[in-house]
């Protein structure tokens, strides 16, 4: 702009013509020479008079009216030159504070994308876990009661819908508060001024910021409407115990929607940002329910309410939350859900996008699991009597869809996040026999088929050493069918069947029911050798319970980010992995180990129970999986670093009980 006024400046200096701006009038010269000589002397009196008097007089006489100079070009050019050398000196000193405040841009509150807490939801959709760096749900004005935001505005800006963004007269109160107390307790913020300190400025109780706070919420409130401005105050506001935004104080202090809330409660949130943890409930419920009534007689006195309304609101019980059950532990299932997520869209997105992950849990499940290992594992610390606590896991999956409904990874969460059902790999023992059985009978074996208990020795297998295989009490039954192999967990009968079968189809059929660990590729294998989650072992056996069908394990129904958009959605599959003929073969032959062979510890449900047994050697690991038409439940105990659970810690006699334990309470 001043290099503009130059250049004009530089043309005045050229010869211009000249131009009249107005007509000389002749008659003014007539009427003066008419002028007698008489009217002359009193004019010189009069003048004479003036100089004697000097202003005074001069201020008495009667104004005579002036007549101006026409203003020519260069007078414009002039004119035109001071006008914008001082818009050019306004824009500087503008900019100059720009720069020396470091004034942001407005483009995060224009595009609100706060941060917002990822909701994990149980299988009821109740929110159980919520993952976030700032405890946040954006909730629309639509889905808040009428009289919520009118009681923010009544008890912290009653003038907000008067006032340009910045309150002057909140301002001198606020200043001259500080000036007498000699500190800055007050400081005459606005709605709109508290919006831009909380997403643009910090909250340092410095004049500099002031000045920032009040440029920006004039320029906030010239581009933004009065409701917009409400909308992000409602959600962007911390109001104590880790909440921010009145969706997410709802649920912590009264454990329901902000659409849900009474006026009672309203007038408790809107209390609270002044001083969030003085104020909060939980803390000093005296002192919120004087806030509140402070709340309700401000609305009242605005005209929003009517006096017995707010009395009426005082009375009511606040039915604040009590918080979550302490029995109720799925930490180990949380971690599973979160892992997914976290590496397939990334941490950022879990802890701050405000995903709605929809999980196959059942709560009440989840807490029967982890009940029932908490006794178990009681019942075995008080049989051992050691410093060496034992470790148990289990996993329960839905029978006919897959869905995972509890996930218990150890005894304590607190203690060891290291997840036992999930990333343990231990050997399986006898309970990967049905693996190789069922193999078999792809191959045309019956349970029927006979096979010969005796010692065995097989050259060359261990570095030329013979190995020498034994069954698990040392005693040889001689010939017998598959179906008591199985039954009786014969270790012989299993290594000759996998002789007979092949290696390699059963590592193939092991791999189609979702085992995904390394298998060894040698005839250990009949026995369990290879370490496997518990996980992989509970859905392989839900294709024995399935007809064939294997239903891979779903922890999640599907997930929606912030705007609704549905991200990625599981539904139960079921992939056919071996003959029905096959599957209810193994079905007779796993009941059967319930009734009359090594898993009778598992007996007492009212509905048809099947499963297997696993115990590897100097018991270090005890299994059993087993299902009913309703549920696939694996349990694993052990302990950490490969102890011994001693002479009866086998599956029957450790993990059975576990699984019998859960069970029972499941079909309740």
């Amino acid at each position: 702009m001043f290099v503009i006024c130059v250049l004009v400046l530089h043309d005045v200096n050229k010869p211009q013509p000249v131009k009249l701006h107005y007509k000389f009038s002749p008659d003014k010269f007539i009427n003066m020479s008419k002028e007698t000589s008489k009217q002359h002397k009193r004019r010189k009196a009069l003048a004479g008079k003036r100089k004697l008097f000097g202003e005074r007089e001069k201020s008495q006489a009667p104004a005579k009216r002036s007549k101006s100079k026409p203003w020519n070009q260069a007078h414009c050019m002039l004119f035109i030159l001071g006008i914008s050398l001082l818009l050019t000196l306004f824009v500087s000193l503008t900019l100059y504070l720009f720069v020396l405040l470091d004034i942001p841009n407005l483009k995060s509150i224009k595009d609100y994308q706060p941060k917002m807490a990822t909701l994990l939801l149980d299988r009821n959709n109740k929110v159980v876990k919520r993952i976030f760096e700032e405890n946040r749900r954006v909730a629309s004005l639509a889905s808040m009661p009428p009289l919520l935001p009118i009681a923010f505005v009544a008890a912290e800006d009653s003038r907000f819908y008067q006032h340009p963004g910045v309150d002057i007269w909140s301002i001198f109160r606020a200043l001259f508060h500080n000036i007498r107390s000699g500190a800055k307790a007050q400081g005459g913020s606005t709605i709109t001024q508290q919006v831009t300190r909380s997403l643009l400025l910090s909250r340092k109780k410095v004049y500099s910021r002031k000045i920032k706070e009040a440029i920006l919420a004039y320029r906030i409130d010239s581009v933004m409407s009065k409701d917009e401005i409400l909308y992000i105050y409602l959600n962007q506001i911390y109001l104590g115990e880790g909440a921010y935004g009145v969706e997410a104080a709802a649920e912590t202090y009264f454990n329901k929607g902000v659409k849900d809330l009474t006026l009672g409660q309203i007038a408790v949130l809107a209390g609270l940002p002044q001083a969030p943890s003085r104020y909060s409930p939980f803390k000093d419920n005296e002192l919120a329910k004087k806030r509140q009534a402070y709340v309700l007689n401000r609305m009242a006195e605005d005209g929003y309410i009517t006096p017995e309304t707010a009395r009426k609101a005082y009375d009511e019980p606040l039915a604040l939350s009590q918080g979550q059950d302490d029995i109720f532990d799925g930490e180990y299932y949380y971690q599973q859900v979160m892992n997914h997520v976290s590496s397939k869209y990334g941490q950022e997105l879990l802890a701050t996008g405000g995903l709605t992950i929809h999980t196959t849990m059942d709560r009440s499940l989840q807490q029967g699991a982890q009940a029932a290992v908490r006794r178990g594992l009681a019942r075995l610390s008080a049989v051992q009597n050691t410093r060496n606590n034992p470790q148990a896991a289990m996993v329960v999956m839905e029978t006919e869809s897959g869905r995972v409904r509890a996930v218990v990874g150890g005894a304590d969460f607190g203690i060891s996040q290291f997840d036992r059902a999930i990333q343990a790999r231990r050997q399986p023992g006898s309970s990967f026999k049905p693996i190789v059985f069922a193999a078999a009978f792809e191959r045309g074996f019956s349970p029927e088929s006979i096979f010969v208990d005796e010692p065995l020795s097989l050259a060359g297998t261990w570095g030329g050493k013979p190995w020498e295989p034994k069954n698990f009490d040392n005693l040889y039954y001689g010939a017998i069918s598959l179906q008591t192999g199985l039954v009786q967990s014969r270790n012989i009968i299993a290594i000759k069947l996998l002789q007979e079968v092949g290696i390699v189809r059963v590592v193939n059929l092991a791999k189609d029911l979702g085992i995904t660990s390394k298998i060894k590729p040698d005839l250990t294998l009949a026995l369990g050798s290879s370490e496997v989650s518990l996980l992989e072992m509970t859905g392989a056996y839900t294709a024995f319970a399935n007809q064939g069908n294997y239903t891979p394990p779903v922890f999640i129904e599907k997930i929606i980010d912030r705007d609704g958009k549905i991200l990625e959605e599981n539904p139960p599959q079921k992939i056919r992995v071996m003959s029905e003929r096959t599957a209810q073969k193994m079905d007779q032959m796993l009941q059967q180990v319930i009734l009359q062979g090594t898993g009778k510890q598992a007996q007492g449900l009212k509905s048809v129970a099947a499963g297997k047994t696993g115990t590897t050697d100097r018991y270090l690991d005890a299994w059993f999986i087993g299902y009913t038409k309703d549920f696939v439940t694996g349990v694993w105990v052990g302990h950490d670093k490969n102890m011994s659970l001693g002479q009866n810690g086998s599956g029957g006699h450790v993990a059975a009980p576990i699984w019998l334990d859960f069970m029972k309470r499941a079909e309740l």
